[in-house]
């Protein structure tokens, strides 16, 4: 059923739904069975890709998007969180729906009747994704998990292939204290007789993943193993996959973890094509030289330059750590930063300021920031010339002001600070 949508029904939507993030997060399966259930189970009417990990989801899952659409496929694909408007959330053949589909399906999950507890924002928003998805008669989902994996509510699809990118240590409160405990969450995902792409490196990890595979009876395909690649000078890499080589391979990405998202999403081909899906490599080599994916070491060449990048945990900050020491040895760094209060703050600060010469803390508008003065002292003790300017978009701004015109301008720590900087650029006249 159509709803009339005007921006008063949309934004109303969009406020009920954020209201159930007073919620919180409630990992289990009970509440999104009863709402999918509901809707007619519209996970089972679409072939799907599941994934999780701690970090790359987002890349890989767009990324296997991106090749199965010009291989001729109808393709849904489910992504959290949103950097500006919450229709990026799901995509249908690579167009962000409609604010009209959003009050459609608010509406009809609206008349679902409602159980003992309210659902979450979460599984609102992947009922919301699936019916959609089935009501567009996708052929394929590519769908990522929001936090963990088994009692994720993402987690009862049933896919053809799993993916679990790699681990580190990540909502603890959820999903554990350990290596092993974080990957036997997120090892939940595997399921009977399917197929699973990894790329863990940790003992512990390895050891876990094997084990639920096992039990599972479902074929584990690690990279550095069954897979790897081979980078070279120009920044392309060689696949060295179960049943192909493939040369002369590059991703539009930056950054060389983005070379290992890619071996997974090569593996995931190989397996699709063993299904018989008419893939083709020159349809993966040229989906891989466009596909973009915003906020993830985003670079746009503004004067001063800007890069964005969410490094919103330890091991993604690393990484962005590793691509500023890389590609802008010697320049002028302004890191404009801000952390939520569930991130390991100290040893994100450890491992980014050293590259800059100068900090902007700030904080983005969610109730889960933490305070810039939280974050002063230590930034202080690390690089003297660290201010506070409280917003977002006031701190981006002030940034692009001082900065000298060959300097650099990083914004990290959190998507939603990424998000907000995105929608002050675009304020400001620059575009992405």
């Amino acid at each position: 059923m159509n709803h009339p949508t005007t921006q008063t029904n949309y934004h109303q939507c969009l406020a009920e739904m954020f209201s159930l993030q007073r919620f919180g997060i409630k990992l289990g399966l009970d509440v999104i069975r009863h709402l999918l259930e509901g809707l007619g189970n519209p996970q089972d009417t679409f072939s799907c890709i599941h994934i999780a990990g701690t970090n790359g989801k987002g890349s890989i899952a767009s990324g296997l998007a991106a090749i199965l659409r010009a291989a001729g496929f109808n393709v849904g694909l489910y992504t959290s969180p949103h950097l500006i408007k919450f229709n990026e959330r799901i995509a249908i053949n690579q167009a962000h729906v409609s604010d009209r589909e959003i009050v459609d399906a608010c509406m009809t999950l609206k008349a679902i009747p409602k159980t003992d507890r309210e659902p979450t924002f979460f599984e609102y928003t992947t009922a919301m994704a699936l019916h959609l998805f089935a009501r567009a008669r996708v052929d394929w989902a590519v769908i990522e998990t929001g936090m963990g994996g088994r009692l994720d509510a993402t987690n009862l699809l049933r896919p053809e292939i799993s993916i679990i990118s790699n681990i580190s240590l990540e909502h603890r409160t959820y999903l554990g204290n350990t290596i092993a405990e974080i990957t036997r969450e997120k090892g939940g995902i595997i399921k009977k007789n399917t197929p699973v792409v990894t790329g863990v490196t940790q003992k512990s990890a390895i050891a876990e993943l094997t084990r639920i595979a096992a039990e599972n009876s479902a074929p584990l395909f690690r990279m550095g193993a069954h897979f790897k690649v081979r980078r070279n000078k120009t920044h392309g890499f060689s696949y060295y996959g179960m049943a192909h080589r493939w040369d002369h391979m590059r991703t539009r990405l930056p950054g060389d973890h983005q070379i290992d998202n890619a071996a997974l999403i090569l593996a995931c081909c190989e397996l699709l094509m063993q299904k018989g899906l008419p893939i083709r490599l020159e349809t993966i080599q040229q989906s891989l030289e466009t596909h973009s994916w915003p906020g993830r070491l985003e670079i746009l060449p503004t004067v001063p330059q800007l890069v964005l990048d969410g490094a919103h945990n330890l091991m993604s900050a690393r990484t962005l750590a590793r691509f500023l020491k890389q590609e802008f040895t010697g320049k002028n760094i302004t890191l404009v930063i801000g952390i939520l209060s569930d991130k390991p703050y100290a040893s994100i600060l450890h491992s980014l300021l050293p590259c800059c010469r100068r900090v902007i803390l700030t904080a983005p508008d969610i109730d889960r920031r933490l305070p810039p003065e939280v974050l002063y002292p230590l930034s202080k003790s690390l690089v003297h010339d660290t201010e506070i300017v409280p917003g977002v978009g006031a701190a981006v701004a002030h940034a692009l002001r001082t900065t000298p015109p060959d300097g650099i301008v990083c914004i990290a720590g959190s998507l939603y600070v990424v998000g907000e900087a995105k929608q002050a650029l675009l304020d400001m006249g620059v575009t992405h």
